[in-house]
């Protein structure tokens, strides 16, 4: 059992997300050990992009804040190395193709193993294109993370026989962003899922309350939330740790309640 797969043993597990960088990679730090102390299973860890085309307005200008404050990939992976030296839970990069295509494949997903980052998603690679990095996930034993939309369909079978780590499970069309409401027919989603694998799955994509994480996470095996954490650390600045705590650590009673 892999450490993102141990991640959901002992319940509902639950996963926020932070852009690396916003408003600067010190306070960056600070938020994930405060989500790491208050109950995250799994961390996200966004890697600014400018034109990340699954994100709503609040993370895409949390992209745009650290882009202009200097941010890159090898500042983000320094960030990782000193985060390891006391934070356990698994990490996952969330980033687009393009950041790993230029910084080369190859050298991204092996500093991803060296560095301590159990995880990668790519939520612009379709399925049937995965394998441009997959081989080198396989390679460096770093989890290519599969995502499953309302839209995937009579792919959901397909997609989730070959799921690693966990799978992320898309709430809703559209990009990333607050819902007052999440309409899909989840429950049934995760039921063509689970006759397929045993790997977790998480929902993520609009969950924004404890009551929508609670929700979630009573038809699937946990919640994921991000444009909500990225809103308290755009509105608390670098004062944002404490705040970001006290959300996941509701965040967290609310799955496992």
């Amino acid at each position: 059992m892999t450490k993102l797969e141990q991640a959901f043993a002992n319940g509902k597990a639950f996963i926020p997300f932070i852009t690396c960088g916003d408003p600067d990679l010190d306070t960056t730090a600070a938020v994930v050990r405060a989500a790491a102390e208050n109950g995250a299973d799994i961390i996200e860890l966004g890697i600014p992009f400018s034109d990340p085309t699954a994100e709503g307005p609040v993370i895409q200008n949390a992209n745009l804040r650290a882009l202009k404050g200097g941010v890159n990939t090898d500042k983000i992976f320094e960030l990782v190395r000193e985060l390891r030296k006391d934070v356990t839970v698994p990490l996952v990069f969330m980033t687009y193709a393009n950041v790993v295509f230029s910084y080369g494949a190859d050298r991204f997903i092996s500093k991803c193993a060296e560095y301590g980052i159990d995880g990668l998603i790519l939520p612009d690679i379709p399925y049937e294109e995965k394998g441009e990095f997959l081989d080198y996930c396989h390679k460096y034993d770093v989890a290519l993370i599969s995502l499953i939309a309302p839209t995937s369909e009579n792919r959901i079978g397909m997609i989730a026989r070959e799921a690693e780590g966990f799978i992320y499970l898309v709430s809703s069309l559209g990009v990333t962003g607050v819902r007052s409401e999440i309409k899909t027919d989840l429950s049934s989603i995760v039921r063509v899922i689970r006759e397929n694998t045993d790997i977790p799955c998480a929902i993520g994509f609009g969950i924004s309350t404890p009551e929508q994480a609670h929700d979630m996470a009573a038809v699937s095996d946990g919640a994921i939330v991000g444009s909500a954490v990225v809103r308290i650390i755009e509105k608390y600045g670098k004062d944002a740790p404490a705040y970001v705590g006290e959300f996941v650590k509701a965040m967290k009673t609310a799955v496992i309640s």
